[in-house]
């Protein structure tokens, strides 16, 4: 296996550049894993494929303002994207985990100014966040640990949202609309992600009233979104990729809940890739394993599968990290289906969801989304995989 054996090509102008309006307008892509077919739907025909039931489990993370645009006192332009709290180098809060840019010039030391407006500030706004870098971060092009101190009084809080902006995709290069249309309708209120967990982005109160009027469940875990979502896998083998930790949470009750519908016959169907790597990641393989065991569809006879080795079960996580790497080879041990959205070429993601079905399915369903015109990655349309 290749990372070559992941790529595809993506005509620059099917990246969507904006959110479809409504939301759950977009189109629907399925890929039934039996026998490898595809139809082409509205993500509304969403209901057709769910079935009294079934269980949906989101990721209710919300986005941080965490692209800060500043200044060094040279004057020169540097660009922070916050990925993480260290409170284990700062309990209070004020020490982050970064990519700058130019990373090659911010070096421990190095002070950054930050006004309200970033780059726009008017000539002589008032500093409203000062970042200090501390140190290297091991292993990450760019990364940094800041110290951020706010002024005039502010919170640090309130002055990260002074100068901070809702940090899109870089491949969205001329979207100006409400950056609230890069959030959930089901987001929390407390911020904590870098990137937002974009399968999630085409579900809408209406559409979520009509699964439940069709007796399809919901249930949230929280998974804190790194910048390792748009990381391309630069080494020519994929194993020898190394993943960048990720906070994530799934509370008793969503426990409860998987265990349930499986035991009833039912599917649990995870919205979005950090909404799978949630659920799989709180599979515990030497938990004694439940009766009935824990098992998804389709892996049912893998031999790390609870069923067959006879343990293994999905527990509770609370402020847990993962570095869950899903390629072809892995075993999913609790997700049923997956909705998603259709992923950058050589990326993690398109590993995961290559795991999930084959590489062979994956590959011939992207190609005929992009000859069928479909929007491609963030904003762009979704995929049910069935």
């Amino acid at each position: 296996m290749k990372t070559d054996d992941f790529d595809y090509d993506l005509p620059e102008a099917l990246i969507a550049q904006a959110p479809a309006e409504p939301r759950d307008s977009c189109r629907l892509l399925v890929l039934d894993r039996e026998d490898g077919s595809v139809e082409h739907r509205t993500f509304t025909d969403i209901v057709d494929y769910l079935e009294p039931g079934d269980l949906l489990v989101a990721n209710k993370t919300r986005v941080l303002p965490a692209r800060l645009v500043g200044r060094k006192p040279t004057g020169a332009v540097s660009e922070t994207l916050l990925l993480r709290r260290r409170e284990d180098v700062d309990p209070l809060g004020g020490v982050w985990e970064c990519l700058v840019n130019p990373g090659k010039r911010l070096k421990p030391g190095a002070v950054i100014e930050y006004r309200a407006g970033g780059l726009h500030a008017p000539e002589g706004a008032e500093v409203v966040l000062t970042g200090e870098v501390l140190d290297f971060v091991e292993g990450s092009k760019g990364g940094r640990l800041v110290r951020f101190s706010p002024a005039g009084g502010r919170t640090l809080d309130e002055a990260m949202h002074a100068v901070g902006h809702v940090p899109l995709p870089p491949y969205i290069t001329s979207y100006e609309g409400d950056p609230e249309k890069y959030q959930t309708v089901y987001a929390m209120d407390e911020e904590h992600s870098a990137a937002a967990p974009t399968a999630g982005l085409h579900f809408t109160p209406a559409l979520i009233d009509r699964l439940a009027a069709r007796g399809v469940g919901m249930c949230f875990v929280e998974l804190e979104v790194g910048i390792d979502t748009f990381r391309l896998v630069e080494e020519d083998d994929p194993a020898d990729h190394v993943m960048h930790t990720e906070r994530y949470h799934v509370p008793a009750e969503v426990v409860e809940r998987v265990k349930a519908a499986k035991a009833a016959g039912h599917r649990v169907v995870a919205v979005g890739t950090t909404s799978v790597r949630s659920l799989e990641s709180a599979f515990d393989p030497e938990a004694p394993a439940d009766s009935p065991a824990v098992v998804a569809r389709r892996f049912e006879d893998a031999p790390d599968s609870a069923a067959v080795c006879g343990r293994g079960d999905l527990v509770e996580r609370r402020d847990a990290t993962t570095d869950l790497f899903l390629m072809p080879g892995s075993t999913f041990h609790v997700v049923d289906a997956m909705v998603t959205n259709f992923h950058v070429p050589r990326s993690t993601l398109m590993m995961l969801v290559s795991a999930f079905a084959t590489r062979d399915q994956i590959m011939a369903a992207y190609g005929e989304a992009v000859d069928e015109g479909y929007r491609m990655l963030s904003f762009g349309d979704a995929m049910l995989i069935r």
